[in-house]
């Protein structure tokens, strides 16, 4: 059996998941008028746990999720907000027994474009070419959760094409659970 690997990229605003199943959706808090990080605090946690909980929904049970590391030097603001959600993807994921591998930002752009640094555009092009099949509609957080889910899949040894050395270095690069309890 071909194991299920997600890809994971979260956020607050669009959570971009991936499934090897041949899906990806992107979840997150749609209110523009009231962002989250704006909200009074009580709301603001309750907001915070919906988008989880869309987020856990999606997931489902894979054989390994992989997600995109928090990159901890992004400016903006919510960086608390990302954190404990970042935090609780991970821990919801450990506390249900799903292998979990880690990619950096850099990471995924070099598995996507064989180069550590890419516009969010090129990562959105590069899927398109090699993994048409996953629907993002022009969404770099589906994108980006597509490459996750690839290299994962790659990892295993159930790569979704070909992909040029250069591009495999990333999942050297990568931190990967242990392979007991993961379906190869």
């Amino acid at each position: 059996m071909t194991p299920t690997v997600v890809g994971i990229d979260t956020s607050l605003t669009g959570t971009g998941i991936a499934s090897s199943n041949g899906w990806c959706q992107v979840v997150g808090w749609t209110d523009k008028k009231r962002p989250i990080t704006k909200l009074p605090y009580p709301e603001r946690r309750e907001a915070l746990h919906e988008v989880l909980q869309a987020i856990t929904d999606t997931i489902g049970r894979p054989d390994l999720a992989v997600i995109e590391l928090p990159a901890l030097s992004r400016s903006g603001g919510g960086g608390h907000e990302r954190g404990w959600l970042w935090w609780q993807v991970y821990n919801h994921l450990a506390a249900h027994e799903v292998p979990i591998g880690l990619m950096s930002t850099n990471q995924r752009m070099l598995y996507a474009t064989g180069k550590g640094a890419a516009t969010k555009n090129l990562i959105v092009d590069a899927v398109a070419r090699r993994w048409p099949t996953w629907p993002t509609n022009g969404d770099d957080n589906a994108a980006d959760a597509v490459v996750l889910m690839a290299a994962g899949r790659d990892w295993l040894g159930h790569p979704l094409a070909t992909m040029p050395q250069a591009h495999r270095a990333a999942i050297t690069k990568a931190t990967w659970p242990d392979t007991h309890g993961v379906a190869a």
